[in-house]
């Protein structure tokens, strides 16, 4: 039973008919799985996880330039949880060369303005962290410095989902990091439900509410269940530059294949600070783990507990996948939160 929650206990009242829902959000799954969110829900209502990690999509050939890039005498600069995601032929961690863990590009362009040598910041995430990123470029760091960007942007994957049809969705918890970004505008044109929610239980749980709601009415709107955060234009000032520095390309995403613009390269007026273009990198496509259901978990149509893998032979100790190396990743958090 939902207990003593006013909208859990709404949500049962309302779910009628089998439902799924997909987040695209690592945090949201912590959030979930921290709070026990899906015991209070009607056991016809499933979430499901997406894309949302960005660590967990970046697929191993990017994996495999920058340990190419490490392996030429670079500094590499990155995110902690890039640090132990598998490559072809080991992790970042684990290939001795000189890798930096920071909190963002600020500090990578402190590392290369206090060396010779060449700093490489291996530049991943969703529209969240590229603004920040291209403001740094506009300050036009020293010329030691450059970036691997791996950036992705979210719209296009959800249209990949839901032209596969794979997990059969009836809509999706949209991520409120990436919407603060981007306001509303580019979702519109899904036809599901869709409801931008925070990430607090009562936050994530309301989301859900209006999501039943919007199924109950036979609507398919975009719905704002965060408006003291997210609003209709999301932040301009952070779009304009990130699309002053960055243009879409097309790129492939662990678990998928190339989905059409839903990447971001640098500009041709900003390539002197691109890693690709510097070193001459090339980005190989590579085949999974034969064992590893990262890629379908990242679809939305397995849960980690499916893995054979999952709690033997792949642990946060050992991550065979990128799911169990970063902490927005699916089965590091249900492994953390001993999810069965």
């Amino acid at each position: 039973m939902a207990g003593k929650n006013p909208i859990a206990n709404k949500i049962h009242e309302l779910t009628d008919r089998d439902l799924a829902f997909m987040h695209v959000c690592g945090t949201h799954e912590a959030a979930i799985a921290r709070h026990g969110i899906r015991s209070l829900l009607p056991k016809n209502l499933k979430i499901v996880m997406g894309p949302g990690c960005p660590v967990c999509i970046t697929p191993q050939g990017e994996i495999d330039a920058a340990l190419e890039l490490a392996g030429k005498g670079c500094i590499i600069a990155t995110y902690g949880d890039l640090l132990r995601v598998p490559g072809t032929n080991g992790s970042l961690e684990s290939s001795g060369a000189d890798v930096r863990i920071v909190q963002g590009v600020h500090k990578a362009v402190e590392i290369a303005k206090n060396t010779d040598k060449e700093v490489v910041f291996i530049s991943v995430g969703f529209e969240t962290t590229a603004p920040t990123v291209a403001a740094m470029l506009l300050t036009s760091p020293p010329d030691n410095f450059s970036i691997l960007s791996c950036h992705r942007l979210v719209p296009p994957a959800m249209e990949w989902l839901l032209s596969q049809g794979e997990a059969a969705l009836h809509g999706f918890l949209l991520p409120g990091h990436v919407l603060t970004i981007t306001g509303l505008a580019d979702y519109r044109k899904f036809p599901v439900p869709q409801v931008v929610a925070g990430f607090e239980p009562d936050d994530i749980l309301l989301g859900l509410l209006m999501l039943v709601q919007q199924i109950r009415e036979g609507a398919a709107r975009v719905d704002n269940a965060y408006p003291r955060v997210v609003n209709e234009d999301g932040n301009p000032k952070a779009l304009s530059v990130m699309n002053m520095v960055f243009e879409p390309c097309d790129i492939e995403w662990r678990g998928f294949p190339v989905i059409p613009e839903s990447g971001l390269k640098l500009r041709e007026e900003f390539s002197k600070w691109d890693a690709q273009k510097k070193f001459g990198i090339e980005i190989k496509p590579t085949k999974k783990h034969a064992g590893c259901i990262c890629d379908k978990i990242l679809r939305g149509i397995a849960t980690p507990v499916e893995c054979k893998l999952f709690n033997k032979t792949c642990s946060p100790r050992t991550p065979v996948g990128p799911c169990m190396v970063s902490h927005e990743g699916a089965c590091k958090i249900w492994h953390h939160y001993r999810m069965h």
